[in-house]
């Protein structure tokens, strides 16, 4: 566990698929704030009504469940590259967008880019880099699994195509083979520390030594499938027992991620430093998080102090 002075942000993380005791075990290893994009949830969707509930979930029940625990939730919106060959849907879908992409808490539009790079993906994408740029919103760029370098590649050159800042895009799921790319092309560098498929977390302290900590951070992506909730906090943990310079490792695992999604002015650390006390016999919509068991009442929170 990382020492009570270093918190960590988890930048790509899909509560929507984690439990309750999730939240609870991440506040304690030292998670003080997370993003949640919108994703594929493992099976199609059937109609454009099953994302505005979802959407809806994101920037309100979940932003509850995390607050219950001390935790400040944010999330980006959109449609995801793999739903994006839904023809059925699609359309309805991107029509949805706009009611959502401003509520509170939503910090950008994402996850967009590639899953199979298909004509339609390509499409979609592009729509939603345009909506970015009409509400002045940062991007969230899902690279692909297969074919990764092409795909990366691929998601930068349309950003600039459509006239996206680079400053304002961040591209996620990096590895060896993209991190210098990405770096070179001025996009801010996001890696998923997700177990066998993504990135290791002794892959990331080498990269961290060989690229140092300028505009790349870190994230769990962790969803319903093989992932961690505490990867950030145990990365953090292993770059510092491997040498890693701390400052580096809170750029890393902190700093950076907050400086990315700060441009976006509802990414505030003084939401987390400053936190109102967790009241856990707060209901929303008349539902609890604590299914019948004890509340939690804090009378005062100390401020968190982050070097």
């Amino acid at each position: 566990m990382l020492s009570n002075d270093m918190w960590v942000i988890d930048p790509h993380i899909h509560m929507s698929a984690r439990t309750t005791y999730d939240y609870l075990v991440m506040r304690e290893f030292g998670v003080v704030a997370l993003i949640e994009p919108a994703f594929w949830l493992g099976q199609p969707r059937t109609s454009a009504g099953t994302f505005k509930d979802y959407f809806s979930s994101l920037v309100g029940w979940e932003r509850f469940r995390a607050g219950q625990f001390g935790i400040r939730h944010y999330c980006t919106i959109s449609l995801n590259p793999k739903e994006a060959n839904n023809a059925e849907i699609a359309d309805d879908v991107i029509d949805l967008l706009p009611l959502y992409a401003c509520k509170e808490g939503v910090l950008a539009i994402g996850e967009v880019g590639y899953d199979d790079m298909t004509e339609a993906e390509d499409k979609y994408f592009r729509i939603q880099l345009e909506l970015a740029k009409e509400l002045d919103k940062l991007v969230l760029v899902h690279t692909p699994h297969r074919n990764k370098k092409a795909g990366t590649t691929r998601s930068m050159d349309v950003c600039l195509e459509q006239g996206i800042d680079p400053a304002q895009v961040i591209i996620d799921h990096a590895n060896e083979e993209t991190v210098e790319e990405i770096l070179d092309r001025g996009f801010w560098c996001a890696f998923s520390i997700y177990p066998n498929t993504k990135m290791g977390n002794e892959r990331m302290v080498e990269i961290v030594r060989r690229y140092g900590h300028q505009r790349i951070f870190i994230d769990s992506a962790a969803d319903w499938g093989m992932s961690d909730p505490l990867a950030v906090p145990k990365t953090a943990q292993l770059m510092l027992e491997h040498g890693i310079p701390e400052e580096q490792v809170r750029a890393v695992c902190y700093g950076n991620a907050l400086a990315a999604y700060g441009q976006s002015g509802e990414f505030k650390e003084e939401d987390w430093l400053n936190p109102a006390p967790v009241d856990q016999r707060q209901l929303y919509s008349g539902s609890s998080v604590l299914r019948g068991q004890v509340p939690a009442v804090e009378a005062v929170t100390d401020s968190l102090v982050i070097q």
